[in-house]
């Protein structure tokens, strides 16, 4: 029997890959308690190098109430999106850092051939005599004291997006049919405000008693297919169930606009501050940006855009992306044009080419075939004069994706190096 039990042993063995009791053995696959990443680093490929750290970049520092993940970064790296790679975190595996909260350090390791960042509390490690430590000892009475949770460290400023994080809605046709609406008014007001009542259908006891108002906005259609994305649905404020029946009684207890009767209901959202690192997406995205809350022409830091990217293309929540002016179209002119012009303005008088024979003639112009035309154009140094080109694009900043939908996305304005344009060009930094 212990001869068949030991058969088995090695045989089951036997059948487990190499590469199981590999990782298993290794330390590096265990996640580091005090970093709360993996200490396995990324592909060599990705790995931050000290040309990457910030010219100022500090040897630690301590975390303050108030900070960002994209401050935090923004003093270590040049490029903040890069966080990930100096943590040497496995991407796949680690997008949500709730470990960073106020009051831990965070020391910059400069020691290796790359650089490192590390994590722990506050102050350093413990140290003197027995008797020292008997003498810190205090004796403290039991007694109750009540404290705030700390909150793990956000990505990007708190404020700015929180309306945007429970509405407004970008819906399908049609995404909002099934939704309750109100039906009727208080003492049959055309509109009703704060502190109004209101009766709606389709609402259950068991569906809850907060809720926020929406009317169907503007279709949001793709800028370059013309695809129909969605539509936007319009927050219009807050309400609070009364008395649940048929038709159900609220009370309206907040109002951004005008609410009126026909206007649709969803039950409210609890607002939670995405925490996740900024990074560059792992492949390659390129969209544009559709709006801008507001409706100003100019954007800047802070202001919520749209884009025509969402999660079927590969958009995730913390993505950083570049924004571009798209460059103009021109038409060159080159000298000979602009002394024609010139000279043709005196009297008609016209200028040909002078052959010594005794005859003037114009010289026979012969273009060169488009293909060579294109080749002549692209290669370094070509002239370009007399011809119509596109313009280099241009950054002018940096956008960070809080909220993503199936088609589409919003996304904070971070940096604006220059004026920002609905119409500009987002993509991979």
């Amino acid at each position: 029997m212990r001869k068949t039990i030991i058969t088995l042993v090695v045989a089951v063995a036997s059948l487990v890959p190499a590469s199981t009791w590999a990782d298993g053995m290794q330390p590096s696959a265990t996640k580091s308690p005090a970093a709360g990443v993996p200490a396995g680093g990324p592909e060599s490929g990705n790995r931050v190098t000290m040309a990457d750290l910030a010219a100022d970049a500090p040897n630690e520092y301590t975390v303050v109430k108030g900070d960002t993940l994209w401050g935090i970064s923004g003093r270590f790296l040049k490029d903040p999106w890069k966080w990930p790679q100096i943590w040497q975190m496995n991407r796949d595996q680690i997008k949500d850092p709730h470990w960073i909260y106020p009051g831990n350090v965070i020391r910059l390791d400069r020691s290796g051939e790359y650089p490192r960042l590390s994590m722990g509390g506050a102050g350093g490690p413990s140290g003197g005599t027995e008797s020292d430590a008997v003498s810190n000892v205090v004796k403290l009475d039991p007694r109750i004291r009540v404290e705030t949770l700390e909150t793990a460290v956000p990505s990007i400023p708190g404020s700015a997006i929180g309306p945007f994080l429970s509405q407004p809605l970008i819906v399908e046709a049609g995404g909002l049919d099934g939704a309750p609406t109100i039906l009727a008014t208080e003492e049959s007001r055309v509109i009703v405000g704060q502190g109004d009542l209101a009766y709606a259908d389709r609402i259950g006891n068991d569906d809850g008693v907060n809720w926020q108002v929406f009317r169907l906005g503007e279709i949001l259609r793709d800028p370059d297919t013309g695809e129909i994305l969605g539509h936007e649905a319009k927050y219009l404020g807050d309400a609070r169930v009364r008395r649940f029946g048929n038709p159900t009684t609220l009370e309206i207890t907040k109002a951004r606009q005008e609410i009126n009767r026909g206007d649709r209901l969803t039950p409210a959202r609890e607002t939670s501050f995405p925490s996740y690192v900024p990074r560059a997406p792992d492949k390659p995205i390129k969209g544009l940006i559709m709006s801008v809350d507001g409706g100003v022409s100019e954007l800047g830091q802070f202001q919520i855009i749209t884009i025509n990217r969402g999660a079927r293309d590969g958009v995730e929540v913390g993505h950083v992306l570049a924004s571009y002016r798209r460059g103009q179209v021109v038409t060159t002119r080159g000298s000979q044009d602009l002394e024609s012009k010139w000279f043709s303005g005196w009297g008609g008088w016209s200028w040909p080419e002078w052959n010594w024979g005794g005859e003037t003639k114009p010289v026979p112009v012969v273009p060169a075939p488009p293909a060579q035309q294109s080749a002549d154009m692209q290669r370094p140094g070509a002239p370009l004069a007399g011809r119509e080109l596109r313009l280099p694009d241009e950054r002018n900043g940096l956008v960070f994706v809080f909220r993503v939908f199936e088609k589409m996305s919003y996304a904070m304005v971070l940096k604006a190096t220059r004026p920002i344009y609905i119409g500009d060009v987002v993509q991979t930094p």
